[in-house]
């Protein structure tokens, strides 16, 4: 059943009631069954079972009191063959005594003092209501109706009461607000805090000085959005005030973003299996918060079982109903469970003599006017049986010990004597005082204006409007108004029940909340605090424990909302506070660091000298260089000899100054890149290949050529001579190097930044800027490189000692081999790979032209001395020839 479900049928309920009461009175003739019969209609209470116990003294003007003097009925079974017995009231409440009392004490204050209202004496006719809807239904039918009065208006029925002050309980004050609200009659109550009695199409002559529960429940929302509790349970007494105010609290701490652990109610008959209910689903739902939004009763009946039960470490949250109740506070069982607990209590005052007043209370007193109250209250408090004389007779409980009635008050400690936390006694005492200036403000009219009633038959229509208008300042400086709705403004005390160093509970005001200024500002004084199991530390109360900075919150399927699990932050994401919602991506250039709170820059990456890989190539590139050179110094020192002499020695030399170039080239691609880095390390290696490459290109021309032109009639060696040589070798560079020069005009290779998402590292590298351009290079050289292959492998069977056809046709194999590996390889491998991967073609190419094209020469001229010489030469030439 939803939440207007549940109003509904209450309302619904408490309307049938008052049906009911209307029904009853225009059976017993006190409310008309036709307004144009006679005047004379007297208003007139049948006698019988509908008559109650009731205090009254005579005034020029009568106030009603309703008062819960008891806590509990005890319904018999109904036969209807015979009158039904009266109700029995049973659990007499000091607390609610105390309440009634302290009206008697304003009204004859005010009677006392004669400014406010000079010349007229108030009296007062007060009736039990016994925590019910119908008794308070019952007793306000009394109040309306006088035995054997006669009213000489066709409007009303009301005696000379013309206002009600009550009821206490919001159930028992909605079934009478309907109730007196058709007869326009102003119901004040001082503890009736249901927001739904705000509403005055429905309790056009509904007033309080209990702020609403409307109010009450603002302020608990931001008492759990203060202390950051989102799993939190509510405990429900069964009637219009606790659910009402319940469900408020419930879907004001959802918008919040907080949870509702768990939402049972009380039932009325406090069964102990549905109570023990409600402990273990408080026990399972993992709430260390809970709100019980009860009267003091229905809040004691879960606390015994919750006793029972060992239910401990809960940090309890009270409404105003029990949040100052002696009835719980005062018995050291309660102590275990419920030190620490805290709530909102309206502001509490001292009212001068009103204790004088409380104790002066005596069944022997001869000023004390009839009370049917006084025995069963002075029995309570003393245990005792006090006589009563009916008929002539005395009658006594003979399970208590008799008591005379002059035993002293002042002698025992009860709820009713203690003044230290005057509250609701104090709403008392103001509604009092409303309906007395009201009553001022009619009786202070200048005659003969229209709107001025006539203060010797005040209506209580006319009552119930200047009880609206009523403003004024009391005695201890409060001011006293009422809103459109009929409303205090709101002040709350934020009350902690901590332990005393006698044993006992204080209730010691740790924050306010005020209303007053429009502005629901709550302070605390969390150092005063004292939580549950005497710890000052604060509860927490979660679904899930609070996710840590460096994670986020991930909702659990089919679980509310507050139910999460603590997720990780991926790599390059962050959260720097507890329950994030979500992680941060970092910036591109950024990174997350390990405990993922904070982003730190990438680590820059590149082919570094320093990297393992970067020494590892430049100690291999210089090792080639030192090989190179070695060669040439070889050459240097034996250039007169056959082996470096044949085949053109100037295009060894050149071949050989090309290779060491190619081996440096190789460092340029290792280091941080920069704009000039990348210039050269493209254009010088794709010209210092090409020269290397134009250089072999030639040698392998000249060794086939030079085969051809032995033989008989052949003059081709005029066409490929030195100049001719160096001729090929400049036109296939150059072209090599007007490519080179356009590629750096047009889209020179430039440093760039690869920051990938899912990686900690920024790679720098050089960017080709073309790849037309890059692509052309390279290509270049493969074609001069195949054509070179080509040419080798036509000259292969030539005489070995003779040429280099087959080291050339080998090297080149080698060479081509590198670099067709190299194009998958280089487009394959990611950020400083590629470069590696690019430094490890030049080298493998340099280092095969060197070995197979010099090595063999190398071994010749330094470990076979022999073979260098023209004589061996020629007979290998003669053999291979014949």
């Amino acid at each position: 059943m939803n939440h207007f479900e549940m109003r509904s049928s209450e309302r619904t309920l408490s309307w049938r009631i008052t049906q009911v009461g209307f029904v009853s009175l225009m059976c017993c003739g006190i409310f008309p069954h036709n307004t144009q019969q006679e005047s004379s209609q007297q208003c007139q209470i049948i006698p019988g079972s509908m008559s109650l116990p009731v205090l009254e003294k005579k005034g020029d003007i009568t106030l009603g009191g309703l008062f819960s003097l008891h806590d509990m009925v005890e319904e018999h079974s109904v036969s209807y063959t015979s009158a039904p017995p009266p109700t029995q009231c049973t659990r007499f409440n000091f607390r609610t005594f105390r309440w009634m009392q302290t009206m008697i004490f304003a009204i004859e204050e005010i009677n006392r003092d004669g400014r406010l209202l000079p010349n007229i004496t108030l009296g007062y006719k007060i009736y039990d209501s016994c925590s019910t809807p119908h008794q308070a239904l019952r007793a306000a039918m009394e109040l309306m109706g006088t035995e054997k009065s006669s009213v000489q208006s066709k409007e009303t029925c009301h005696g000379n009461i013309p206002a009600v002050i009550g009821d206490g309980g919001s159930t028992q004050s909605l079934v009478v607000a309907r109730f007196l609200g058709v007869f326009h009659m102003p119901q004040v109550s001082y503890f009736s805090s249901c927001a739904c009695l705000s509403d005055k199409k429905e309790f056009p002559a509904f007033l309080r000085t209990m702020p609403s529960d409307f109010f009450q429940v603002d302020a608990l929302v931001q008492l759990v959005k203060h202390f950051g509790w989102s799993w939190v349970g509510v405990i429900a007494g069964d009637d219009d005030y606790g659910r009402g105010g319940a469900n408020i609290f419930a879907d004001k701490v959802r918008t919040l973003g907080a949870c509702v652990a768990l939402h049972e109610i009380i039932p009325k008959n406090r069964a102990p299996a549905a109570v023990s209910s409600i402990v273990s689903k408080i026990r399972s739902s993992g709430a260390r918060v809970v709100l019980v939004f009860a009267v003091e009763q229905d809040a004691a009946a879960l606390f015994d079982e919750a006793l029972r039960e060992d239910l401990t470490g809960i940090q309890w949250l009270a409404s105003e109903a029990w949040s100052t109740a002696a009835v719980l506070s005062s018995p050291k069982k309660y102590h275990q469970i419920l030190q620490g607990s805290m709530g909102f209590a309206i502001r509490q005052t001292h009212i001068p003599g009103l204790q004088d007043f409380l104790l002066r209370l005596n069944p022997a007193g001869a000023d004390v006017p009839e009370n049917p109250f006084l025995k069963p209250f002075w029995e309570e408090v003393f245990q005792c049986s006090l006589g009563l004389t009916t008929n002539g007779q005395e009658h006594t409980d003979e399970r208590k010990p008799p008591c005379s009635g002059s035993e002293e008050l002042g002698n025992v400690t009860n709820i009713y004597s203690d003044v230290s936390q005057l509250r609701i006694s104090y709403n008392v005492y103001k509604a009092v005082y409303a309906i007395a200036h009201a009553l001022h403000a009619i009786r202070s009219c200048v005659k003969g204006d229209p709107h001025c009633p006539d203060p010797d038959n005040i209506q209580p229509w006319q009552l119930l409007h200047h009880i609206k208008q009523v403003t004024f300042v009391n005695s201890f400086g409060d001011e006293i108004k009422f809103d459109e709705n009929g409303d205090p403004a709101a002040m709350y005390d934020l009350v902690n029940w901590q332990l005393a160093a006698n044993g006992g509970m204080e209730i010691t005001t740790v924050g306010t909340f005020d209303e007053m200024s429009g502005k629901q500002e709550l302070q605390i004084q969390e150092q005063n605090i004292i939580w549950n199991g005497n710890r000052t530390k604060v509860p927490l109360s979660v679904c899930s424990s609070i996710c840590p900075p460096g994670t986020r919150k991930a909702i659990r399927p089919n679980f509310p909302i507050c139910c999460h699990d603590c997720v990780v932050c991926t790599d390059g994401e962050i959260s720097n506070q507890t329950d994030a919602i979500e992680c941060v991506r970092c910036l591109p250039e950024f990174w997350s660091d390990s405990q993922r709170m904070a982003c730190i820059p990438k680590e820059v990456e590149f082919l570094s000298f320093s990297d393992t890989m970067g020494v590892v190539l430049t100690a291999i590139s210089l090792i080639g260089f030192f090989c190179t050179c070695t060669v040439v110094v070889i050459f240097i020192h034996h250039r007169a000899t056959p082996i470096v002499r044949a085949n053109n020695s100037e295009l060894s030399f050149l071949l050989l100054l090309s290779l060491t170039l190619c081996f440096l080239c190789s460092l340029t691609f290792i280091g941080r890149p920069s704009q000039w880095s990348c210039m050269l390390r493209h254009t010088a290696f794709g010209i210092t290949f090409v020269l290397c490459v134009s250089c072999i290109l030639g040698k392998t021309i000249v060794v086939l050529m030079a085969f051809k032109a032995t033989l008989p009639g052949t003059k081709v060696m005029k066409w490929f001579g030195p100049a001719q040589q160096k001729a090929i070798i400049i036109f296939s560079t150059l072209i090599q190097v007007i490519i080179c020069i356009v590629w750096l005009f047009v889209a020179p290779p430039t440093p760039r930044k690869l920051m990938p998402r899912e990686s900690p590292i920024v790679i720098l590298l050089c960017d080709e800027g073309s790849p037309v351009a890059f692509a052309l290079v390279l290509g270049y050289i493969g074609l001069l490189a195949c054509l070179c292959l080509v040419l080798a492998f036509l000259a292969r069977k030539l005489p070995d000692n003779f040429n280099e056809a087959k080291l050339i046709t080998f090297s080149m194999l080698i060479f081509c081999a590198v670099w067709v590996a190299f194009v998958p390889a280089y487009i394959s491998s990611p950020g400083k790979y590629s470069t590696v991967t690019e430094v490890f073609a030049i080298l493998a190419s340099s280092y095969g032209l060197l070995g197979c094209i010099f090595a063999p020469k190398c071994y010749i001229i330094i470990l076979r001395p022999e073979k260098n010489s023209r004589k061996h030469l020629l007979s290998r030439v003669a053999t291979d020839k014949f």
